[in-house]
C-alpha cells in the first residue's frame, strides 16, 4: 500500500497508530458493549448522528474522505467517552480515535496513554494472566514481548524482520504470539488464525516455520484457494495437516481465538502488528527504525532489573 497521508486528518483527528500503510486495523461494527454503533445513544455518550455531524463539520471539505464511526462507548477514563472512526481516502484507510467531555462540549483528539510510576503495570498483568499464543525463550524470563499479529495483514509480513532481530538480540527474552485475525478486512485470516493455534499446540515449534511459509506466500492466498493454500504451507513446514483437521474444525479452537481477540481489546490493540514490551505498547514497528525499537527494548530489560 502506498504510504501516503491522509492530509487534515493526521494533523486535527487521527490517532497514528492504526494506519494500513504500517499495519491493519481492527474495524469492528460494535461498540465494546456488543451494541451497534447506530443505536447508540444512552446517558454520557453522544449519539452516531452528532458525530457525523461533527466529522462532517470538521473534514466535509475533503471530498475525497470518508468515514465509519465503528465504535462509542466508555472510556477507560471516567466520564470521557471514546470514539472510533475508520476514514478512508483514495491513499488508503485510517483508524481515527477521539474523546468526548461529559458535557459534550469538547472533543480531545488522540489517544489515552496509562499515568503512574509504573504506568504498563496494568496491561502487564493482563497479558500475564490471559496469554495463550505459543511461546519462544525462558518461562521466567523477565523481560517478555507479546506480539497480536494478523497472517493475512501486510504490516504484520513486513514486521518479522524486526521481530526476528529482536529474538536475536535478547536471547533470554520470552516472546509471546497472539492470534489477532482482522477478518472484517481479511477473508483468509481467521483460517490462518486457526491454523496457528492448532500447529502451536500440537506442534510446538514447527509454527514458526509455518508462519514464515505463510508469510513468505502471502500474496498467493486469496479466499478463494485459502483452503487449499494453508494446509500446503504447514505440511512444507514439516506437519502432519491430517492430524490438524480435526483440531481447526473445532469450536475450541475458535474459542481459543475469540480469547486472544478479547485479550487484544482489553489491551488496548487497534492495529496489527502491535508488539507489548514488558506490558509497554509498541505499534510503529513497520517503518520505525530497527535501532529505536531495540533502545525501547534494551531500556525495559534493564529497566526491570
Amino acid at each position: 500500500m502506498k504510504r501516503a497521508l491522509l492530509v487534515g486528518v493526521i494533523l486535527i483527528a487521527v490517532n497514528s497508530v492504526g494506519q494500513t500503510q504500517q499495519g491493519d486495523i481492527h474495524s469492528s461494527k460494535t461498540n465494546l458493549s456488543g451494541t451497534p454503533a447506530s443505536s447508540v445513544g444512552s446517558a454520557g455518550l453522544p449519539s452516531e448522528q452528532t458525530v457525523n455531524a461533527f466529522l462532517r463539520k470538521m473534514f466535509g471539505y475533503q471530498e475525497s474522505l470518508t468515514w465509519k464511526v465503528t465504535s462509542i462507548a466508555a472510556a477507560r477514563a471516567a466520564g470521557l467517552a471514546e470514539v472510533n472512526v475508520v476514514f478512508s481516502s483514495p491513499q488508503g484507510q485510517q483508524q481515527g480515535k477521539f474523546y468526548v467531555t461529559p458535557d459534550g462540549q469538547h472533543a480531545v483528539m488522540g489517544d489515552l496513554i496509562p499515568f503512574g510510576a509504573d504506568p504498563f503495570a496494568e496491561t502487564r498483568a493482563k497479558l500475564a494472566a490471559s496469554q495463550t499464543g505459543l511461546a519462544k525463550g525462558p518461562a521466567d524470563a523477565k523481560l517478555v514481548l507479546v506480539e497480536f499479529a494478523d497472517l493475512q495483514c501486510p504490516g504484520c509480513k513486513a514486521a518479522q524482520g524486526t521481530i526476528t532481530r529482536l529474538q536475536e538480540d535478547f536471547p533470554n527474552a520470552r516472546f509471546v504470539f497472539q492470534n489477532y485475525p482482522l477478518e472484517n478486512i481479511h477473508p483468509w485470516a481467521m483460517l490462518a488464525a486457526k491454523y496457528v493455534d492448532c500447529v502451536g499446540r500440537n506442534a510446538g515449534d514447527k509454527l514458526w516455520d509455518f508462519m514464515t511459509q505463510v508469510y513468505d506466500h502471502q500474496a498467493q492466498v486469496t479466499a478463494e484457494n485459502a483452503e487449499q493454500k494453508i494446509p500446503e504451507y504447514a505440511q512444507a513446514a514439516g506437519v502432519d495437516t491430517a492430524a490438524m483437521s480435526a483440531c481447526v474444525e473445532s469450536p475450541d479452537t475458535y474459542v481459543r481465538i475469540q480469547k486472544s481477540i478479547d485479550l487484544a481489546k482489553a489491551v488496548g490493540v487497534t492495529s496489527t502488528p502491535t508488539l507489548f514490551v514488558n506490558g509497554r505498547k509498541v505499534a510503529q514497528l513497520v517503518g520505525a527504525p530497527y535501532e529505536t525499537v531495540k533502545q525501547i527494548v534494551q531500556f525495559e530489560a534493564e529497566d526491570v532489573k
